[in-house]
């Protein structure tokens, strides 16, 4: 299992799932990251946190905590 955490700068990747639970999980979908979305990961803080991507046409920054929450598959594919 890949998450977002581990995801390349550059890189294109493809959500195949979320974990955690109740409010987190609710909060991760309502920032556009659900289930087959396309998320480019545009550049990573000094100190690793946070994580800059851009989900659905918009620039979206995330924990790093709430980024190892989000199963991937690379190159926008299944």
């Amino acid at each position: 299992m890949k998450t977002l955490k581990e995801a390349g700068i550059g890189s294109t990747v493809k959500v195949v799932k979320l974990h955690g639970e109740g409010a987190i999980k609710r909060r991760i979908m309502d920032m556009g990251l659900t289930k087959g979305t396309e998320v480019y990961v545009r550049k990573v803080a000094p100190l690793g946190d946070p994580i800059e991507v851009t989900v659905r046409g918009y620039e979206l920054s995330i924990r790093k905590s709430d980024a190892e929450m989000v199963e991937i598959t690379d190159g926008g594919a299944e």
